[in-house]
């Protein structure tokens, strides 16, 4: 059975949760990061060297980087679906899963680390403010690359909207002014009407549960 080490609460390994649930797969998930510990016992060091989580076990394969997961799984389970089955297609929908990890996650990330887990007291305000304006424009260039489509890649749910779909609950979340970007929250709406979206993403004070 395919094992799933990561906490839910954890953006990375939320990614890899929806596509196991979107693909139906039987799995099972060990906590794993923060409260739970196990990062940095050797038997896990020997899975991933990096100390981080998500880490998946498929019948004795290992791997780590939660893009890398979600590719895998979708090729292996649900090609010309979930994973684009022509070249040329498949290399468009690489190309944004690598921007979600090189660009929008990145300063996502440091939203999340300026913004919600350092005190207020201790924030560079200007810093937040050029943060918040650069991320802005990545969610600009999503939006115009939403603008006809339902999805993505087009008129299916795919592997790329898994990588960006821990990312926008939260950019929806955050107490600061943002922009109207149709096609964005056209999009989002879309998602929260699917069944393995995980109520998570949309419930509750989001800002308070990503300070723990």
């Amino acid at each position: 059975m395919l094992k799933i080490w990561g906490r839910e609460d954890s953006l990375n390994v939320q990614k890899v949760m929806l596509c196991v649930r979107e693909l139906g797969l039987q799995f099972e998930q060990i906590n794993a990061g923060k409260q739970y510990g196990v990062l940095n016992e050797p038997w896990y060091l020997a899975m991933n060297p990096n100390g981080l989580c998500p880490t998946i076990d498929d019948d004795g394969f290992v791997l780590w980087e939660s893009n890398a997961i979600v590719k895998f799984l979708c090729a292996r389970h649900s090609p010309g679906n979930l994973s684009p089955a022509d070249p040329r297609e498949y290399a468009d929908a690489d190309r944004w899963i690598s921007w979600q990890g090189s660009t929008l996650g990145v300063t996502m990330r440091q939203i999340l680390v300026n913004l919600v887990r350092t005190a207020e007291e201790k924030r560079d305000a200007k810093f937040v403010a050029d943060l918040i304006a650069t991320t802005t424009g990545h969610w600009k260039i999503m939006n115009g690359r939403l603008e006809g489509r339902d999805y993505m890649m087009g008129p299916r749910f795919t592997m790329v909207d898994i990588v960006f779909a821990p990312h926008v609950y939260r950019w929806f979340a955050y107490p600061f002014e943002r922009p109207d970007l149709p096609h964005l929250e056209a999009w989002y709406k879309r998602l929260c009407q699917r069944k393995h979206y995980n109520p998570r993403f949309t419930a509750g004070d989001v800002v308070t549960a990503l300070q723990r």
